[in-house]
């Protein structure tokens, strides 16, 4: 694809100058110009700086969930990134901030909202941060509540918003413990629940269905946060090559919602968003400013948004994105995600008849965790072969292998492996992110160097 993409450049730039030409021409300043020998110098140096990068854009690399964004979106992102349009206010975004409004509308759909509100962001921190705002302002006395599971940005956004955080315990999948949500309800003052559908150190959905029940019963609000997992909402069917579809379709039942482009939408970083199922709670960003949304009567996304400055070359790679990949079940992202998934499930039953290796849990979306099988069943011994593992397969110069770790309690191990004695709270155990449909066709060679290291490093 970087022929590909080299060869659209060109298109970039003749854009660009038809975009100029229709103004009177002029000079660029003295002070901004700068010698094409020092230019073409300092991007050599930088480009020899950026060498100190792991691959993400490679098979072997399945460790964090990194990779490059797709061609199309830096072509979009470079083609409005040298206008420079500022999503805040349509004075700044005219045809930015448009595109902006019927990608949220997109994603609305997909997730089954009829009316909403919402925006991009530039992350999912900042998305979460919103909807938790509002549970505020909605429920300024009560508690928010999120699974042992959930992503730390909900315990530090309370913080900063000054609520009260509650960690409900997870089940044996790592799911939010339902029975431990209902006796907290019964002790505590909770106006919002977090439920992840998709976390992001195992890849777990929370039961959404059975939450919204005991949110209808205790009165409580449901917040997705599906930053990680929301586009497996297109396919969420229960086939072979998709996940399963209970908790995804209750997302349209939920109060607000939580999606990152920047993960399986193929976007550069930063590029979240955060979506409304009720319009109204727009009254609590209204706000003025003294030289901004006088260009339009209509809606600017500064007016439902805390954040301020905005790329619109975000909005404008998004929706290059999706003319080329769309929002399908079997083409464009779906077609990427099935094959995302099928990675994990086939690793997965790899790993299930591996003697050097031993799956941790079954993988709910495209993330497996498994773990080294050692002599000694202790949690102390698995975390130290884990460790090593983990540092021979990174470091080997001939062929290596990208994974990463991650510290899961004791007590959840030893629900799947009894035997396990249980000598520290937590163990480390390996963690891998299929999230490039590249891995479709890598994972048994993946699955064969990870065993071959654990073979290596003896008893």
């Amino acid at each position: 694809m970087l022929d590909q993409f080299t060869a659209m450049l060109t298109d970039v730039a003749a854009g660009q100058e038809r975009f100029r030409s229709a103004w009177s021409p002029f000079s660029d300043d003295p002070s901004l110009r700068v010698d094409d020998d020092r230019l073409r110098a300092a991007l050599h140096e930088l480009q020899e700086r950026l060498q100190d990068n792991y691959p993400f854009f490679h098979p072997m690399y399945a460790g964090q969930m990194l990779k490059p964004p797709h061609p199309a979106a830096v072509l979009g992102y470079l083609a409005a990134m040298l206008i420079n349009p500022n999503n805040h206010a349509l004075d700044g975004g005219p045809a930015t901030g448009q595109i902006e409004k019927e990608l949220v509308a997109d994603l609305a759909r997909m997730f089954g909202y009829a009316d909403h509100l919402g925006h991009l962001t530039s992350s999912g921190t900042i998305a979460n941060l919103e909807a938790l705002w509002v549970a505020r302002q909605l429920h300024p006395d009560r508690a928010v509540a999120f699974s042992a599971q959930a992503h730390y940005t909900h315990a530090r956004m309370c913080e900063v918003l000054g609520l009260r955080a509650v960690e409900v315990p997870s089940d044996q999948n790592g799911r939010m413990d339902l029975e431990a949500l209902n006796a907290l309800c019964l002790s505590e003052r909770i106006g919002t629940v977090v439920a992840t559908l998709g976390t992001t150190g195992i890849g777990a959905v929370d039961p959404l269905p059975q939450l919204l029940e005991l949110g209808a019963r205790h009165g409580f609000r449901v917040h997705v946060d599906s930053a990680y997992g929301g586009f497996f909402r297109l396919i969420a069917d229960g086939a072979a090559d998709g996940v399963a579809g209970e908790s995804f379709a209750a997302m349209a039942q939920a109060d607000s919602i939580v999606v990152d482009p920047h993960k399986h939408g193929l976007q550069p970083y930063g590029c979240g968003c955060v979506l409304f199922r009720d319009p109204s709670v727009g009254r609590f960003y209204k706000h003025d400013s003294p030289y901004t949304y006088f260009t339009s009567n209509d809606l600017h996304l500064g007016e439902i948004s805390l954040e301020c400055s905005r790329p619109g070359a975000a909005a404008a790679a998004l929706w290059m994105t999706l003319q080329l990949l769309p929002l399908d079940a079997h083409m464009g992202i779906g077609a990427v995600l099935r094959r995302c998934r099928g990675a994990a499930v086939a690793w997965a039953e790899l790993l299930r008849t591996s003697t050097r290796l031993s799956l941790l849990l079954e993988p709910e979306l495209d993330i497996v965790v498994f773990f080294p099988d050692t002599a000694e069943r202790s949690a102390s011994a698995i975390s130290r072969r884990s460790d090593a593992l983990f540092e021979r397969a990174m470091n080997d110069e001939e062929n290596p292998v990208y994974l990463s770790k991650f510290r899961v309690k004791t007590a959840l191990l030893r629900t799947r492996y009894p035997d396990v004695r249980d000598d520290a709270e937590w163990t480390t155990v390996l963690r891998s992110v299929l999230m490039k449909p590249e891995h479709a066709d890598w994972v048994e060679k993946i699955h064969r160097r990870v065993e071959e290291i654990a073979g290596e490093l003896g008893d």
